[in-house]
């Protein structure tokens, strides 16, 4: 059994639709796909995409980005917590596991997060012109914080349950050093919505060997202090210099 990941798939591009159609029917019917986030604001085309995949791989895993919870299409019926209800119901009904799988001796775990500012202090600049600030609708009383403490706070309770292998993945970067020295700086203007320090503890309390994420569109893989962490984002149509667009093996099993 392999472990392909990829994330922020954006099918609401037609060519990143057709190349999600495109993927072989045949060559991974014994593989588990990773898919950290980022699919569409649209539940009709996350349902096309979900059903594609759940199609081509044994099991498909999901934790959903912040494109996914965006409620502009229908913000005056829904808040961002319950387009996450009807993503995870979505998610079920298509086949697509947001629980953690486990197959002998390896455990692949979806971790839930957001963004805390603990990369940094977003500027004004940022506030106006990120999205999520627009597109994203929250329960009174919730502010960023609040929203990242509401999805870390759900993988509280997760834990290893014996010597497994671990793989844990999720949307948000769990530490901003896994980003690449040549970002120049006005990129960098984003890295205080790219995730949270508070998720990187969670993983080492985990004990992941492996961690997937997503979220930046700047494919990396690095080790830091014995873990490794893996971008394979397919990204915008014209970000091809920092995404590979392919799927990317990560693990094994012999």
């Amino acid at each position: 059994m392999r472990v392909f990941a990829v994330s922020d798939v954006h099918v609401d591009y037609a060519v990143n639709a057709q190349w999600v159609e495109s993927l072989s029917t045949t060559d991974f019917q014994n593989d588990v796909l990773i898919l950290a986030g980022d699919v569409s604001d649209s539940l009709g085309k996350m349902e096309m995409c979900f059903n594609t995949l759940a199609r081509r791989f044994m099991k498909v895993l999901f934790v959903p980005g912040n494109h996914d919870l965006w409620v502009v299409r229908d913000a005056a019926t829904l808040t961002s917590l319950q387009k996450l209800d009807a993503v995870r119901a979505l998610a079920e009904a298509c086949g697509v596991s947001m629980q953690p799988y486990h197959r002998g001796s390896l455990s692949i775990i979806p971790m839930m997060s957001w963004y805390d500012f603990s990369f940094g202090p977003p500027s004004a600049e940022l506030r106006e012109r990120w999205m999520d600030f627009h597109a994203c609708r929250w329960p009174e009383g919730f502010g960023t914080a609040e929203v990242a403490t509401h999805f870390l706070d759900m993988n509280e309770s997760l834990a290893r349950r014996g010597d497994e292998t671990i793989i844990s993945f999720s949307h948000f970067l769990p530490r901003i050093d896994v980003m690449p020295s040549f970002i120049r700086e006005p990129g960098r203007m984003l890295y205080p919505v790219l995730g949270a320090n508070r998720l990187d503890e969670q993983i080492r309390r985990l004990g992941s060997a492996i961690h997937v994420y997503g979220h930046s569109h700047v494919n990396q893989r690095t080790t830091i202090d014995g873990t490794l962490y893996v971008n394979n984002a397919f990204a915008y149509p014209k970000e091809t210099r920092i995404a590979a667009k392919a799927l990317v093996c990560v693990h094994e099993t012999v």
